[in-house]
């Protein structure tokens, strides 16, 4: 570790853990320690160990871990999880939801219905945080973070804290250009009334699809790979003859191939492996190269 940091340290309120298991922070279940991982008490304790840390201290932040694949060999430095009770708050204003960076999808469900506050159920059925949503413009049913996004408060890797516009990102499909020294801290969302019982039945009816055509219950990221302009992922790969591939303790699902699982034995480079052979093959059989969904992060081993 860095003497440098400790000073630094010495100043925090919140948790600090020290080589942190990331199987443990991760949908699939797999990756190294990080060597520091600190999950701040409020935007005052973040903003004072931004401002405090070292330079040449590597500072990574990582929402709910749904749509990451960590290395093996884990990730040096500094890894930030907004995971306390300050980082998971919504207010409502002239139908503006802000929700704080840290909260998970999920927990938007009874928040809608007991507000009548439509536009926003797809987001309840993407796995994670919504801080996380932003920087891979999340989305499904045929919408996108882009599309609900009013504006964000970020801070930056030297303390400091604005707010930006949705063309500041930059979105495209199921991507933005994040600069990597931003942090999100909240994000203003636009909303409009529905009925109750109306957010009810879609929210109800998106998890019985997902629950009828995806992994459920299991060690998966989500999507593994983007889906290409005017094609689907899972075709190509079922195409491709794919869709059985199985590396160590990791391969695709038999409900939706364009998901990985991880079986319960996987390691980060089994799945990582898995991957790269399934990009290839596409390759070679289609002349289509997919891209990753998931988020990879870290050394390898």
């Amino acid at each position: 570790m860095n003497h440098n940091i400790e000073k630094t340290l010495n100043l925090l309120k919140g948790k600090i853990l020290f080589n942190e298991p990331l199987s443990k922070h991760t949908w699939l279940g797999v990756g190294g320690p990080a060597e520091i991982m600190f999950f701040p008490q409020d935007i005052d304790d973040l903003k004072l160990f931004l401002q405090n840390k070292p330079d040449d201290v590597p500072t990574h932040i990582i929402g709910g871990g749904a749509n990451i694949l960590v290395r093996d060999g884990g990730i040096k430095g500094v890894v930030i999880k907004l995971d306390t009770p300050y980082f998971k708050n919504l207010t409502l204003s002239d139908q503006i939801l802000t929700c704080s960076a840290g909260l998970k999808n999920a927990s938007l469900k009874k928040f809608l219905i007991e507000h009548e506050i439509g536009g926003l159920e797809f987001l309840c059925s993407i796995p994670g945080t919504l801080g996380g949503s932003i920087k891979t413009n999340a989305g499904c049913f045929g919408h996108s973070v882009s599309d609900i996004l009013h504006s964000a408060t970020i801070i930056d890797l030297k303390g400091n804290i604005q707010t930006v516009a949705p063309q500041d990102f930059h979105f495209s499909y199921r991507s933005s250009d994040f600069p990597n020294d931003w942090i999100i801290i909240s994000l203003n969302l636009k909303t409009y009334h529905k009925n109750a019982d109306e957010i009810r039945k879609i929210l109800q009816e998106q998890d019985d699809y997902r629950k009828q055509r995806q992994p459920y219950n299991q060690k998966t990221a989500g999507s593994t790979f983007k889906n290409p302009s005017e094609k689907r992922a899972w075709e190509l790969i079922k195409q491709s003859e794919c869709e059985n591939l199985r590396i160590g303790g990791a391969k695709m699902s038999e409900k939706h191939c364009n998901f990985m699982i991880n079986t319960g034995q996987a390691t980060a480079s089994d799945c990582e492996e898995l991957g790269e052979e399934i990009i290839k093959r596409v390759k070679e059989k289609t002349g289509v190269l997919l891209e990753w969904e998931i988020q990879r992060l870290g050394q390898k081993k």
